[in-house]
């Protein structure tokens, strides 16, 4: 067994400041054991403006983003999944929401960019999202694996499309860690029901970072930042406010239940 962390946070528009909060976090979750821990979506910066990412953008490879999640992956002996980031596209006004994953060492391991784009006006209040104004959709799921088990990347949005996390399940995803930053409203209705069915679903852990306050540009995020078991049980939750939650992650326990309850075996449409 290993113990994982999801850090949950209420990001400013201040870059520095989101990173000191972020490493504090890192710290006191690894003090607690989590040998992996997770950062939500968008945890360097939540902007003013939809458009500020793209000020921040750094190149894939170098920037002080990237350099403090490596530096601080070793400096705590822990595997960060770095929540998004604002990784240089091949449209000059646009970004990729890039999901970058450390190992203990501090060596980049994987990376994930955010595939299904926010497009949306929530119902029942005056909110819209525009993601596609700013960010340029991924192409490729991302499954591989980790000595945690074999892990698979999502973010947010993509937590409503179950045929993304089918393919991982193809793929052999054991875990899913899905770094998110679900609205207030959407969040209160859906969050965690939709991350205990997708855990039951693909009879998998679900580790899931979120953002969870008030934000300066107006926004409140939903928080309840939490850890899924394969049978729907939830580990543990945070729920709103900077911090974190932690559980096991047992393979021989998803090992059992997938014996036993083969659902995986039994899909006619592949």
């Amino acid at each position: 067994m290993s113990k994982c962390a999801a850090i949950q946070m209420a990001s400013s528009p201040n870059v520095g400041a989101n990173l000191l909060e972020a490493e504090k976090l890192i710290a006191e979750a690894a003090k607690a054991g989590a040998k992996l821990v997770a950062l939500p979506e968008n945890f360097a910066l939540m902007g003013e403006h939809e458009l500020d990412k793209i000020r921040v953008k750094e190149v894939d490879g170098q920037g002080p983003i990237q350099n403090f999640l490596a530096e601080t992956a070793l400096k705590y002996g822990v595997w960060i999944v770095g929540g998004t980031m604002p990784i240089a596209g091949d449209a000059e006004n646009k970004v990729r929401a890039a999901c970058l994953i450390y190992n203990d060492r501090g060596e980049r391991v994987a990376r994930y960019d955010k595939m299904h784009l926010f497009d949306v006006s929530v119902p029942g209040t005056n909110e819209v999202y525009r993601e596609s104004d700013s960010i340029e959709a991924g192409a490729h799921p991302l499954v591989f694996d980790t000595p945690f088990g074999r892990m698979g990347v999502a973010v947010c949005y993509d937590l409503r499309f179950p045929e993304f996390f089918r393919e991982m399940a193809r793929m052999g995803m054991e875990i899913l860690v899905i770094p998110s930053a679900f609205t207030a409203e959407t969040g209160a209705a859906h969050w965690e029901l939709l991350l205990r069915a997708r855990a039951v679903e693909n009879l998998c852990y679900i580790i899931a970072p979120n953002q969870g306050g008030f934000h300066i540009n107006g926004r409140k995020t939903f928080g309840h930042s939490m850890i899924v078991d394969p049978w729907g049980v939830v580990l543990d939750c945070y729920k709103t406010g900077g911090g974190f939650v932690a559980a096991e992650i047992d393979l021989e326990h998803l090992e059992k239940v997938r014996t036993a309850f083969p659902v995986l075996q039994h899909r006619r449409f592949i």
